[in-house]
Formats: C-alpha cells, sequence, structure tokens
C-alpha cells in the first residue's frame, strides 16, 4: 500500500491540538477535556487538562463493552515452568477486580503509590490494572533486582504497598525474592504498611506476620464475598505510573506517565505505527519492569482490543534459539516487537535458520526492533530469514513510545539500513551541536525535539520538577534533550548513532562508535559487538573493540580481529585508530538487552566501577575484566 505517512505527519504539523484532539476520541471520557493542551501548566505543559478517564477502564471493561469479554487479552507463555494460561478480557477483569478490592481493604487509595516486585507472570500484571483501576499510582521493579536498589525506589516513591512474588524462574535457577524483599524493607527510610506476596509453587516463602499477606489467599477472598470496585475517575494529568530509569546511581531518576496522553498515545500508536488490529496477537518479548513491557505487553494491546503475549523466557536457552518461533507459530502472532541483541543472540546460535524453517510463520507479519542500535547486518539477516519487514525504531523510556520509526500501520516507507527512519507525529526532531546550533544534512550532532513532548511523553520526574528541567531542558532551550546522537540526512531519516557519552574524540575527532560497530557487525563471522573508548595518553581517546563470534566459526579468533581492524580502517580511515580488538564469549548486558559499554569502558580505563543494578549475568564482567587483562588493559576489581 502507499504510504500515507506525509499526509499524516503533515496534518499533525498543521493543526498539532486538532490532531490529538481527533486521537483522544479513541479512548472513553468519563469527563471531557477542557484543553488539548495548556501551555502554562507543569514544566512545558500539560495535555488534555480537566479530562477524566481511567486507564483500567479503557483496557479491560470497554473491551467487554465492545463484545470481547470471551477474547483472550493476555497468553502468558512460560518455558521456564512449562505453564502457557490463555486470559480472557472478562477473566482478566474478575483477577483485577478482586485484587482492587484487596488493595482498598488495605487502605490503598486513590494517589497512593504501589511498588510491584515481582517476575512475568499474569499476576504482575492484574497488580498494575488494579492500581490504575483505583486510581494509585504503580512503581514496577525488576523482579530479582538488588536490596538497595529496590529500598532506593520504595523510598523515593513512598509506597504504602509492595507486591511481590516468593521467587523468580531463571534459565536452570530459581532466584528467592523474598529475601531481597525483606532486606530492601530491612534499609528502606520510608516502611510500606503491608507486602502482599504471591507464593509460586517452586519456591514458597515464609511471611511476616502482621506485614505480608498471601496474595492468592486474599484474592480468593475477595471473590468468595463478591467484592465489586468500580473504576476510579482520574484526571487525564494523573500519574499512571512511575518507572524508574536503569542503571541510575545515587537517588532514583523516576519517570512520571500520566494517564490520558499515555492512552491517546499508545492507541494511536497501535493502529497506525505497529500496525495490529483488535483481535491480533501482539507480542513485545520485553519484561515489565522496562518501559516496553509497560506499554507495549500491558496497556497498548488491551487499549486496542488486542491479545498480548506475557512471555517468561528467552530468546535462547529456553530450550534453543528456536524459542520465538515456536511462539509465534503456537499463538498466531502477528507482530513481535523486541530488542536488535535477542537477534543477534538467535544468529549466533542458529546462523543459518534451520529453526526458522521448521515453523510455520505464516501469520506473522512485521518484526520490530528497538532497545539497542539496530545495526544493517543484522536487520538484514532477519528479512532474509523471516521474509517480513523487519522495522527499527527510536525511542526512549521518558519518551513513552516510538519517536521514529516506519510507520507499518500507514503503509512502509522506503528502508534505509542503519535509520530509524523519520518522526512520528507529535516529534520534531532536530539535530544541534554542542553550542545549540543546527547543522547540515548529514551531519552528527545532538538529537533534540523540539517543545512541547507530545502526549504520551513524561511530564516531569517524580517530585522533582527542577531536576527534570535542569537533566533535559536546560542545556537546549526550547528543546528536549534526547542525549543521543546521531544526524537527519537529506530525505529526512533519522540516524541514531550512539549515546552522546559515546561519541569519543580521537586526536581532535569526533567518532561514532555506532558507526564502528556497524563496520565490526558486517563481518560474516560476527554475532555482535560492542565499540567503546578508552584513554589514551596521546590521542585523548582510542576505540577498541569486542566481538562475539557465530556459533558455528572455528577460524582462529586473531585472524578475525586483524580482519576488523583493516575493515573499520578501509571504510573510515586511519582516523578511526580502530587497533584493539578482543573476541570474548559474551558481553555484559542488561536484562532488556542493553549491552553496558559504561561498565566496559571504566573496566578498560582501570577505574572504579560499581556493579550495574540492571546486569543480566555479573559473571560477564569477570570474563571482559580477564580478556583485558590478558591485552595488558583494565582493572578486575570494583
Amino acid at each position: 500500500m502507499a504510504s500515507s505517512y506525509l499526509d499524516v505527519y503533515g496534518a499533525w504539523q498543521r493543526d498539532p491540538e486538532g490532531f490529538w484532539a481527533d486521537a483522544a476520541q479513541e479512548i472513553d471520557w468519563f469527563e471531557p477535556f477542557d484543553r488539548v493542551f495548556d501551555a502554562q501548566e507543569g514544566v512545558y505543559g500539560h495535555w488534555l487538562t480537566g479530562g477524566k478517564t481511567n486507564t483500567c477502564y479503557n483496557c479491560l471493561d470497554r473491551q467487554i463493552a465492545a463484545g470481547r469479554g470471551g477474547q483472550d487479552a493476555m497468553i502468558y507463555d512460560s518455558p521456564v515452568t512449562g505453564t502457557i494460561e490463555h486470559w480472557t478480557y472478562e477473566a482478566m477483569l474478575a483477577e483485577v477486580t478482586a485484587l482492587a478490592c484487596v488493595y482498598r481493604d488495605l487502605g490503598i487509595g486513590k494517589g497512593d503509590r504501589i511498588v510491584i516486585y515481582m517476575p512475568m507472570i499474569p499476576q504482575a500484571v492484574f497488580a498494575m490494572l488494579a492500581s490504575a483501576r483505583i486510581g494509585a499510582v504503580h512503581s514496577v521493579v525488576f523482579g530479582g533486582f538488588a536490596a538497595s536498589e529496590l529500598a532506593a525506589r520504595i523510598s523515593d516513591c513512598e509506597a504504602k504497598l509492595v507486591v511481590s512474588a516468593s521467587c523468580g524462574i531463571e534459565v536452570g535457577r530459581t532466584i528467592a525474592y523474598k529475601p531481597l524483599l525483606d532486606a530492601a524493607m530491612e534499609i528502606s527510610p520510608h516502611k510500606p504498611d503491608h507486602c502482599l506476596v504471591f507464593q509460586r509453587p517452586q519456591l514458597t516463602a515464609e511471611l511476616v506476620a502482621e506485614r505480608d499477606i498471601d496474595f492468592a489467599t486474599a484474592v480468593s477472598s475477595a471473590k468468595a464475598r463478591g467484592a465489586e470496585m468500580a473504576c476510579t475517575p482520574v484526571l487525564a494529568t494523573d500519574p499512571l505510573y512511575i518507572l524508574y530509569t536503569s542503571g541510575t546511581t545515587g537517588q532514583p531518576k523516576g519517570v512520571v506517565r500520566d494517564n490520558g496522553g499515555h492512552m491517546v498515545a499508545l492507541k494511536w500508536s497501535m493502529e497506525h505505527f505497529f500496525g495490529v488490529k483488535p483481535g491480533e496477537v501482539f507480542w513485545a518479548a520485553s519484561d515489565i519492569g522496562w518501559v516496553v513491557g509497560h506499554c507495549y505487553i500491558v496497556y497498548g494491546p488491551l487499549l486496542n482490543g488486542s491479545t498480548a503475549i506475557l512471555y517468561e523466557g528467552k530468546p535462547v536457552g529456553t530450550p534453543d534459539a528456536g524459542a520465538y518461533w515456536r511462539v509465534i507459530e503456537e499463538h498466531r502472532v502477528a507482530a513481535l516487537f523486541t530488542a536488535p541483541t535477542a537477534f543477534r543472540a538467535i544468529r549466533k546460535e542458529d546462523p543459518q535458520g534451520d529453526l526458522i524453517r521448521s515453523r510455520d510463520l505464516s501469520g506473522f507479519r512485521a518484526l520490530f526492533l528497538a532497545g539497542e542500535r539496530a545495526d544493517p547486518d543484522t536487520i538484514a539477516w532477519a528479512e532474509t530469514q523471516l521474509r517480513v519487514p523487519v522495522i527499527d525504531n527510536w525511542w526512549q523510556t521518558e519518551t513513552g513510545w516510538p519517536v521514529a520509526g516506519n510507520p507499518l500501520g500507514l503503509g512502509l516507507l522506503p528502508v534505509k539500513y542503519g535509520s530509524a527512519t523519520v518522526p512520528l507525529p507529535g516529534y520534531d526532531v532536530r539535530i544541534l551541536d554542542d553550542a545549540g546550533h543546527p547543522v547540515a544534512r548529514g551531519t552528527l550532532g545532538n538529537v533534540v525535539i523540539k517543545l512541547p513532548l507530545p502526549p504520551g511523553c513524561l511530564p516531569t520526574f517524580w517530585k522533582a520538577d527542577e531536576r527534570f528541567r535542569q537533566h533535559c531542558l536546560a542545556e537546549f532551550p526550547g528543546y528536549y534533550r534526547t542525549a543521543d546522537a546521531g544526524y537527519i540526512d537529506e530525505d529526512g531519516y533519522i540516524f541514531i548513532m550512539s549515546r552522546t557519552d559515546d561519541i569519543i574524540n580521537v586526536a581532535g575527532h569526533r567518532l561514532s562508535t555506532g558507526s564502528m560497530e556497524e563496520i565490526c557487525a558486517s563481518h560474516a563471522d560476527v554475532a555482535e559487538c560492542a565499540v567503546i573508548g578508552i584513554a589514551d595518553a596521546i590521542k585523548g581517546q582510542v576505540p577498541a573493540g569486542f566481538l562475539v563470534i557465530n556459533a558455528n566459526v572455528s577460524r582462529q579468533t586473531a585472524d578475525i580481529e586483524r580482519e576488523i581492524v583493516a575493515l573499520v580502517r578501509e571504510r573510515i580511515g586511519p582516523v578511526a585508530a580502530l587497533k584493539t580488538v578482543i573476541c570474548v564469549k559474551r558481553l555484559p548486558k542488561t536484562r532488556s538487552g542493553k549491552i553496558l559499554r559504561g561498565t566496559m569502558q571504566k573496566l578498560a580505563d582501570g577505574e572504579s566501577w560499581k556493579m550495574p543494578a540492571t546486569i543480566d549475568d555479573p559473571a560477564v564482567l569477570e570474563e571482559i575484566a580477564d580478556a583485558l587483562k590478558a591485552r595488558g588493559l583494565g582493572n578486575t576489581a570494583p
């Protein structure tokens, strides 16, 4: 189909308020909004002021009223426990209503904060929706997060209740959550009144008298007495959740998401960006601890009347690199949204795609990638193997939905490898130099978004307006600073090359590590890679590359390393100064798949470092330290 993108984006440019007023008609309101945008409210303005609504109502009650009660709202697929559960909209509403009654009985009301510290199980989704139902504010923290990190978040939001589970299940291991929760409760300056604990059969926990309550018992009791709970009307500008950004040190940085703008943006994006229809199955292979999980495992699909997949597993290892294809085939997934690192892991284990061809993927029509830079080689491999559009998109925890991408729902635009394609309506993306001046097309610079940010984006940080101003708005007045570096080409396509922290200065030349990673990844033997800048006494910084080699490669790694050095020299030139290339078994990543380049750089430079709270496997850093030490670099101790 011909793309209507230019017409739709132009309509937003001509009349931004009219555009979002029309989009807001796609959700139900208890009271209509007075103004589409009020520039006098909040840090930079507020959307849909005066309107009253409820996110849980729009996710569940509204869908049942529309006749979707018997349709699957969520499919829970857990290869780590061998469990598959189908939850209809009606069944979900029953669980959420009962849990909302439990919250009420514990004294939780509108505006109170609930910390949710749970694995990828249906009860975690119920906990989020029940919070929304009563107008409370939830803050999801990764299950298994360190006690100190959990305590910091409990304290910062002053939670009245923690909802948790007895354990999480990983490949080959069970992680007890309750000791971590107990330790967090001990060290947190703020003490929640209660902990609601869901006991998993794989490992039950001992409950603390008076403070801890058995989740299943409390919910069953509410059901038995026929407890009801209508949705609490909240203002569009009232907070729905607080999400603390990953890897923070010191005081946590809580991104606030409001109710009204959030729903409007997600509903618009499900239809017009992802191209997913009501009744279709959409799978965001992420975790509810991340923004992708909030937006596109839970809220987006339900607001759209679609079916969401809740997956408790990995792209490889549960049981093999064909795990994703099984889920897509069994549940007739129409579109998958995941991180590029997942596909790099799959490609490493199954480079020829044999496990893909063993499955019937005839109902699958699009793959969306975001979270890490999608290198052209990974996109090309996925296109070849899956024979569907592979759509890179770029956004952040702060924005809450895609800033740029190729809009499947509006008709795809021509693909340019390495580009997130074009800005979506609501986003006026610019490239500025460090002094705040516009740069020429094709020139690397700071990626910024002209204010106001559209509906769905953060209005501020939790109880920290001034911190939000200083961190995001002060450096480039009139713009939101993304802290990403990139460029816009002559066709208006956006290329996000790296975080601004990853732009390295080699003898006065500003170079993008992302450009070097693209070249490294183009080598046939390389499954994934990371390039960091390390300190150099003469040039200031020089790049160092870390390579993970495909599983079926038997060549000497030294030969591959030499070829990579030559390849970068050929394509960028001697100025790149890439001479240190190290093959490693794996790269350190967060649980969402982002490579921990900053920690790797500290290791390489011999600086002191802190174990990242979001790291998937701490042992990987020991492997990186050993590899650096073998080259005469780094420091092995945090």
